[in-house]
């Protein structure tokens, strides 16, 4: 299976202390692969290094064979990387609609300044765009809500919305950061189908999670961070017998204790 994004030895500093620490990782076209590890295990940082959010240290990042690795974010969204956040982003007075359809406006191809003219082409492009965004809403299983304050959306709904925005840019790979956070069991049963329909649909899914009963039952393949380094990689049933990932979370759960 062809690589779609890979990093090299990929490190991020804040300070002295390493969150990322040599990562090499490769994400496999059509595949979801999962990236999981205790708190603090530098997931959240290795997104953030993917989409453009913190610099990188050291290292490199490549996407579609691109050295992307000093790429700003707004660059690298337009290149087909979006990120779904752990808390949705959502403007909570305006319709579901509204809110896909605002996601396209930084992917416009006129200029802004063709929009005060009322040009023909600008009327094209925001029809096409209000097109696509009801395509989405649909897709993704929302249209009984399209006209619904985001605000009145229950919690996993909320969260649906937030990955319909991040599809918005027509990515070839989506970042879901703890898509299944606050879920109760049936919203989560949801959630699960709405990932496998996207993937289905041609998109590449990388997931950091630590809901593993969703994790094991929708990645292809797990990488394992702790204090920054991946510690193991494989699939979801050797990871679950690995004894190293095993101590990394037993280890976590003593400290808790």
């Amino acid at each position: 299976m062809k690589s779609l994004l890979e990093t090299r030895k990929l490190t991020k500093f804040f300070g002295g202390l390493a969150a990322v620490d040599e990562v090499d990782l490769v994400v496999r076209e059509s595949e979801i692969l999962g990236l999981i590890g205790p708190n603090g295990a530098g997931k959240s940082t290795f997104f953030n290094l993917i989409s453009g959010f913190h610099q990188v240290t050291r290292g490199m990042i490549l996407f579609e064979g691109r050295d992307i690795t000093d790429i700003k974010a707004h660059k690298i969204a337009s290149l087909g990387i979006a990120r779904a956040f752990q808390g949705a982003t959502l403007f909570m007075d305006l319709s579901v609609f509204d809110n896909v359809f605002n996601g396209f406006h930084g992917h416009y191809q006129e200029p802004t300044w063709k929009a005060f003219l009322h040009l023909s082409s600008v009327r094209k492009e925001e029809r096409e765009a209000k097109e696509r965004a009801r395509a989405i809403i649909d897709f993704m299983g929302l249209t009984d809500y399209a006209d619904r304050n985001a605000g009145n959306l229950p919690h996993g709904h909320q969260k649906i919305l937030g990955v319909c925005i991040a599809m918005a840019t027509q990515p070839k790979l989506l970042l879901l950061d703890e898509p299944f956070t606050g879920m109760h069991p049936e919203e989560t049963a949801v959630m699960i189908k709405v990932v496998e329909k996207i993937r289905h649909s041609g998109i590449t899914i990388v997931i950091v999670e630590h809901n593993m009963e969703a994790v094991m039952r929708l990645c292809d393949r797990i990488a394992v961070l702790n204090q920054g380094r991946k510690i193991a990689e494989g699939s979801p049933e050797e990871i679950a017998h690995n004894p190293e990932v095993i101590e990394a979370y037993l280890g976590l759960e003593e400290e808790d204790s």
